[in-house]
């Protein structure tokens, strides 16, 4: 899969072509890339993917920005499994906030020689979030390149949404968030060093440097962690801010893996959650949060027990 900055491209090969966020890349976003793909073969035509970075909530209102279900590179591991030629990365800045809808899909038409663009029902863009669907198949009628939109996927009624994602992982409903992704929710990233507490406490961690400090879920949770070289491993995760060690902290994610004990730094971990044990809390000394650990661990290792 190529991955390229703007728009622009490297050849003249033709593209069907579909823009969106695609945070988290759900079963909708899962939908519109099959339909992407089965478009571009019966056209003889590449996928392509223009996505913004960073989301543009973020740029024009970063305090009010909703939290990210993927990180950049998650996004882009997801798009390469499912079979992506190639994905555009536009630097959204106040430059590009003021590129006008028809610039944007005039560019998809000269710099990626879009023949087929592939749009949400409820999709909009450009300068004013004037661009539509009715927008794009009047350009692309005047310029050769044919439109489709396609709606919005249901799960029992509700729209699939980055939003439903994020209500549900943030009130602790795991398996809603499971059934709307298509896949455990996870967390991917480095691990890093960190001040040792969980060594001292008699539980280590594996601290995962996260690209974004507003996760969309807090708490205790049973995980799986997958690590190149190691497998799957077992373990309990504390998201959060560590109110009981630290305050003002920025949020954390630290994971005891279960009967483990190899050197694990600058490793690459996927943290899938699971089940959610309880909240973060704020405990009168570290001996009563130890005790706390503890019960966590084994509530976790019962949890697997039941569900091998």
């Amino acid at each position: 899969m190529q991955i390229l900055r703007g728009l622009h491209s490297l050849d003249t090969q033709t593209v069907a072509v579909t823009i969106g966020n695609f945070d988290g890349i759900h079963l909708g976003h899962q939908a519109m890339l099959n339909e992407l793909r089965a478009s571009a073969q019966a056209r003889g035509l590449q996928t392509a993917v223009v996505i913004f970075e960073p989301h543009p909530r973020e740029f024009f209102t970063p305090q009010q920005a909703p939290a990210r279900l993927t990180s950049l590179r998650e996004k882009l591991e997801l798009f390469s499994t499912m079979g992506i030629d190639r994905v555009h990365v536009c630097r959204f800045n106040a430059l590009f906030a003021q590129k006008t809808a028809a610039d944007f899909i005039q560019a998809l038409d000269e710099k990626l020689h879009a023949k087929f663009v592939l749009i949400g029902d409820d999709f909009r863009f450009g300068s004013g979030r004037a661009g539509d669907f009715a927008l794009v198949e009047k350009i692309g009628a005047a310029r050769g390149f044919s439109v489709k939109s396609i709606r919005s996927v249901l799960h029992d009624g509700v729209r699939i949404s980055s939003t439903a994602i994020r209500g549900a992982l943030a009130a602790g409903q795991i398996r809603t968030a499971r059934e709307y992704l298509g896949r455990p929710y996870s967390i991917s990233g480095r691990v890093v060093h960190g001040d040792g507490t969980g060594r001292k406490l008699g539980y280590p961690t594996a601290n995962i440097q996260m690209k974004h400090n507003l996760p969309p879920l807090k708490g205790v949770y049973v995980v799986l962690a997958h690590a190149e070289g190691l497998g799957v491993l077992q373990g309990v995760a504390s998201l959060g801010v560590r109110p009981t060690l630290k305050q003002d902290a920025k949020a954390v994610l630290e994971v005891h893996l279960f009967e483990f004990s190899q050197q694990i730094y600058n490793k690459h971990l996927r943290v899938e959650f699971l089940q959610k044990l309880r909240d973060e809390e704020k405990y009168p000394d570290v001996e009563t949060l130890t005790r706390q650990i503890a019960l966590d661990v084994e509530h976790a290792k019962q949890w697997f027990n039941q569900h091998d």
